[in-house]
């Protein structure tokens, strides 16, 4: 099934896939005409930015322009899931995944299948909920709607996900670094 999703991926497809709280959707994050499809069914405001997963750390070195020493401390403690870190982005990096800001946010997914599916991949896969942009992520894909389900080349059905919070977001490419959202990493969690 990893294998799949890995070629239908590769061939411009999209795939909705389990993280450790909610439902994802992933497509090439380099692959211009799949992410543009994706905010297309999303309904996604392009003034939005959509983060990213990659399988390991050695991945960030062609993605990042620095990786600070707090980057490498939260890393080190959070990683793999709960926390995805923005950087400032390579100068390759699509601007539709940064929304023309020059940021990108990068996480290590924690779930068992996400790491499969990118780790299977040569590069970075979108990290963003499965669902309508402004609707509420979902634990369980009997909770999409059916029109937004029919539009996904494939479904990867964990079955029921541990829900709540997403991954806290962590703003590195300032000095303090900024949380940007308070998520499964509570700020008490975090020293900078």
């Amino acid at each position: 099934m990893i294998r799949e999703a890995a070629r239908i991926i590769q061939d411009g497809g999209m795939v909705v896939f389990p993280t450790r709280t909610l439902y994802g959707l992933g497509v090439d994050a380099n692959n211009p005409s799949a992410i543009s499809r994706l905010f297309q069914v999303k309904g996604r405001a392009a003034a939005k930015p959509v983060s990213i997963l990659v399988k390991s750390r050695e991945a960030l070195a062609s993605l990042v322009q620095e990786i600070s020493p707090a980057a490498i401390s939260i890393m080190d403690r959070f990683w793999p899931g709960r926390i995805t870190l923005v950087f400032h982005a390579s100068p390759g990096m699509s601007s539709l995944l940064t929304a023309g800001t020059g940021k990108i946010g990068i996480r290590i997914p924690g779930h068992p299948v996400a790491a499969a599916l990118v780790s299977v991949l040569s590069y970075p896969l979108t990290g963003t909920s499965a669902n309508y942009s402004g609707r509420p992520g979902v634990s369980r894909i009997e909770d999409l709607p059916r029109d937004f389900l029919n539009q996904m080349d494939m479904i990867i059905d964990a079955g029921p996900l541990e829900g709540g919070m997403g991954s806290t977001v962590i703003d590195m490419t300032t000095d303090p670094p900024l949380i940007l959202r308070e998520g499964a990493v509570s700020k008490k969690e975090l020293i900078f």
